[in-house]
């Protein structure tokens, strides 16, 4: 007799080139954040879903609140399948993907195929797990349909700027309020505990004044300088900090962007810098930011003339593992091991996600769905970001069979 897990595997086979043609159709849309206008993307999966059979919930934010986040359009996506009494489990991906930069030999939105994987702007992180999800989903119900419980697919837009009008607006709304949920993620572990992360932006400002007579003015980019001598002394003290999450190693700071000044032969009246803190899941968010705004005004002190600016842009808690969260990685370890034929590890990760959100309201989750084993091997967030399709296609067949798990 054939098993409900041997039906799931062979329709995920039969429809599998189906699923990477829609893929390639989310990767051909672009979704750049910044400049973050990605409800035309939403509309297209929307289309796609339902042409699938899957009618498909639109949701926009408010345009002031999405403008309040730095983004251009935000619409979130909810396909509910009610099969029966019982729990509710959501899937999560998010659309939204750095722009893709410098670098490729690949069209970033073209989906191209070579040697068994996708290339293009979030093939892996996470466009791939709309399709994983979707049909995980589709292939649960073609052929071990429950009786009990619920599915949500949540395709959200704002993961890069820290999901205030995605996952976090909708559980505000109550529009999602879900009893587990499984969030975007790579195949070979299944993740329990992330990093927080805070991103502060600083402004040094001095006084401009001509290069010929640099006395005049009020240099702020020797004082910006001074500062960030002082912040990547922090970060090597950072590294005698340890976790006791496994996966998890050290905090660390990275500056991502700096800009100012006006000419060459100008002083430069001001400067401004964004930075980028992890935070291991031991650490308290509140006191890493006091920390690192008194560190800044210590050297600001010393500077006569110079004052500076400093905003937080994002703060996004760690991800800490709830109790709930058992069923999750029982399913996902159990099936993922028959599927990939290794023991798959439960660990945290120095990554921060929408999870954390989920987690915060009381809602166990865990990150789990189609990719390679490390960031580094995806190319996410550099060129030619890539996905093995085998991993697409056993992660999908693992999401199907832990979903008739959690729902039987």
């Amino acid at each position: 007799m054939t098993t409900p897990y041997a039906a799931l595997d062979a329709w995920i086979d039969a429809h599998f080139d189906e699923q990477v043609r829609f893929l390639q159709e989310l990767i051909r849309v672009p979704t750049d954040t910044p400049p973050g206008n990605n409800t035309p993307h939403a509309e297209r999966t929307a289309t796609l879903l339902e042409a699938m059979g899957l009618p498909t919930e639109r949701h926009p934010v408010p345009q002031e609140e999405v403008r309040a986040v730095g983004l251009e359009s935000v619409t979130n996506l909810v396909v509910r399948r009610h099969y029966g009494p019982g729990r509710t489990v959501l899937l999560n991906a998010h659309g939204d993907v750095v722009p893709p930069g410098e670098g490729w030999t690949k069209d970033p939105y073209g989906g191209e195929i070579e040697d068994g994987r996708i290339y293009g702007r979030a093939a892996a992180v996470s466009k791939s797990d709309f399709a994983t999800y979707t049909f995980a989903l589709r292939a649960l119900e073609a052929v071990a349909r429950p009786a009990r419980g619920a599915v949500e697919l949540l395709f959200t837009y704002d993961e890069e700027f820290g999901g205030e009008v995605g996952p976090a607006w909708l559980l505000r709304q109550r529009i999602v309020r879900p009893d587990l949920m499984i969030a975007a993620g790579f195949s070979y572990q299944v993740i329990t505990a992330h990093n927080g992360c805070l991103q502060m932006e600083v402004t040094v400002h001095g006084k401009m004044a001509h290069a010929a007579i640099p006395d005049s003015g009020v240099d702020a980019m020797q004082a910006a300088v001074a500062i960030l001598n002082v912040l990547y002394a922090q970060n090597t003290l950072y590294k005698s900090v340890r976790s006791q999450v496994e996966g998890i190693n050290h905090p660390y700071l990275n500056v991502g962007l700096i800009d100012g000044g006006t000419n060459t032969n100008v002083v430069p009246g001001r400067v401004r810098f964004k930075l980028d803190r992890r935070m291991i899941p031991e650490e308290n968010p509140a006191e890493v930011e006091a920390t690192l705004r008194r560190l800044i005004d210590e050297v600001v002190a010393t500077r006569p003339g110079v004052t500076v600016d400093v905003r937080r842009m994002l703060l996004a808690h760690a991800m800490r593992p709830l109790p709930g969260n058992a069923p999750l990685v029982q399913a996902i370890q159990t099936h993922g091991e028959q599927v990939f034929g290794e023991k798959i590890p439960a660990l945290g990760t120095p990554l921060y996600t929408d999870v954390r959100l989920f987690c915060e309201a009381g809602i166990p989750g865990v990150i789990y769905g189609a990719g390679p084993r490390t960031v580094l091997e995806s190319h996410a967030k550099r060129a030619d970001e890539r996905l093995v399709l085998e991993d697409l296609r056993r992660a999908s067949k693992v999401i199907a069979r832990s979903l008739h798990d959690l729902l039987a």
